[in-house]
């Protein structure tokens, strides 16, 4: 069976977060009886676990990549996917180029994601044949079987794992970390995970283990305290991330050749065991301070035990240790690919996944930092489980015509996505503000309407789902 076919199939799948009529109960049991009829991919490789509402997938591709420039095999699992489904399923390989031989993380090939795809999908039919599962798996569950299976195959040192949703109930929570990290966390997808910051907190320190390790950062007080609770309980050690923040111990030095770009790059030094680290992230944003702060973290934290134990088909392993020099930390924080995420493509788009109110106020504050007087554009769009209203108080007034820059636009366009808002919602929610809004059928539409509406010293901000900011980059890089 083909790439294409098994995609197909793929998208044919009830989501998790589909709406009313394709809502499921989550029920992490169903995923260990799938894991068990393929043998428990998930118990042949160590994996670290990686859950939070914001900076999930930038905390997990700095410390995959981190892994990999210390010459672990590694795998990478995040989601969702900005063009195309292997984006998802990452693994490090050597690569040969004119530069001479490189490790990075590659995607999964489409023909090991075709073979794998219907390998699960034949055991599931099976399952749902005898009675042993109620349904076919989601889209989700289907994928990180997938996923586990794959680095079970090609035998991973270590597999980072980013949480789809929540943690106690993801599917991704059928492994036994060495390691879990939480990054911040704030409000979203309440009907699902609670309509507290307390609540929420609670579901995502369910990826923690009985006497394990948590990476975290200090943040809102309710989320302090329940996962203080949480680790209590299960007699978690917290690791404390905020040493590695900048500006403790060594001054933040600013390297001037990043000044070309609209939003310079984390560029500062640390202190790390007395000495000095270079971190040069090329990911933009005063906000990925944070998400780098936990990466070294984690990276310190697998250094720093011999071996890491866990669990295969009943037998307590010890194969792996990490040797994670501080070299490796660097180059792997320089070398870090995370596209989407105050990403700049040359000459005038900038890319966000600014997807929740959180990550809303995190673009505002990178916006303000551009320089005033530059015009600039907003493609916007959204899911309709997201809090429309105040993502649109948070972002609008950047890009208000009526509001004192006169040059500015803002555009919607739809996302092909059955949770996405509608154009009547999103034109609504500007004019309850006062603001005026231009309409566009696709991406690639809104993009020739941007650049139209744009002086050519302008600047183009797409951003609200990444639906659309994977449709709005496609559409650039075809271009």
């Amino acid at each position: 069976m083909s790439y294409v076919a098994a995609v197909e199939h793929l998208h044919s799948l009830g989501q998790e977060l589909a709406g009313a009529a394709g809502r499921r109960k989550f029920d992490l049991e169903h995923m260990r009886v799938l894991a068990a009829a393929l043998d428990d991919p998930q118990r042949q490789f160590p994996a670290v676990l990686i859950a939070g509402t914001n900076g999930k997938g930038s905390t997990a591709a700095t410390l995959a990549s981190i892994c990999t420039a210390a010459g672990v095999r590694t795998g990478l699992y995040t989601s969702p996917h900005l063009i195309h489904v292997t984006e998802r399923i990452r693994i490090s390989e050597k690569v040969e180029s004119a530069g001479g031989a490189q490790v990075k993380l590659d995607e999964i090939a489409e023909e090991d994601f075709a073979r794998l795809y219907f390998r699960v999908d034949e055991t599931a039919q099976h399952l749902v044949a005898s009675g042993r599962l109620p349904h076919a798996p989601s889209f989700f569950e289907s994928l990180t079987a997938l996923a586990f299976l794959y680095f079970a195959e090609c035998k991973v040192e270590i597999a980072i794992l980013e949480v789809g949703l929540g943690g106690r109930l993801d599917a991704t929570n059928i492994v036994q970390p060495v390691l879990s990290i939480l990054t911040d966390i704030a409000l979203d997808h309440q009907e699902y995970l609670g309509e507290t910051i307390t609540e929420i907190a609670r579901e995502k320190s369910g990826i923690m283990r009985s006497h394990g390790t948590v990476v975290t950062l200090p943040q809102h007080p309710e989320a302090n305290r329940a996962i203080a609770d949480a680790a209590a309980a299960l007699q978690v050690r917290i690791a404390d991330a905020a040493e590695y923040l900048p500006n403790r111990g060594v001054a933040q030095q600013i390297d001037e050749t990043a000044a070309s770009m609209p939003l310079r790059p984390n560029h500062y030094d640390l202190l790390l065991n007395g000495e000095r680290l270079w971190v040069r992230s090329p990911l933009p944003g005063e906000h990925q301070q944070r998400n780098l702060a936990l990466a070294i973290a984690a990276a310190v934290e697998l250094r720093n035990n011999n071996s890491y134990k866990y669990e295969n088909h009943g037998i307590i392993c010890s194969k792996y240790s990490y040797k994670i020099t501080n070299t490796a930390i660097e180059a792997g924080i320089t070398s870090t690919l995370w596209p989407g995420r105050l990403e700049f493509l040359a000459p005038d788009v900038l890319l966000d996944v600014a997807h929740n109110p959180a990550g809303a106020h995190a673009l505002h504050a990178a916006v303000l930092s551009l320089p005033p007087e530059r015009p600039r554009t907003l493609i916007f769009s959204c899911l309709r489980d997201k809090d429309l209203t105040e993502m649109a108080r948070i972002l609008y007034c950047l890009f208000d015509a009526c509001g004192g820059r006169p040059h500015d636009h803002i555009v919607f366009v739809p996302i092909d996505n059955p949770r996405a808002a509608s154009m009547d919602a999103l034109m609504e929610s500007a004019r309850a503000l006062g603001i005026r809004a231009h309409a566009a059928e696709s991406a690639g539409d809104a993009l020739t309407l941007a650049r139209h509406l744009t002086p050519g010293e302008g600047l183009i901000v797409a951003t609200g789902s990444i639906y659309l900011v994977g449709a709005v980059r496609q559409a650039v890089l075809e271009r």
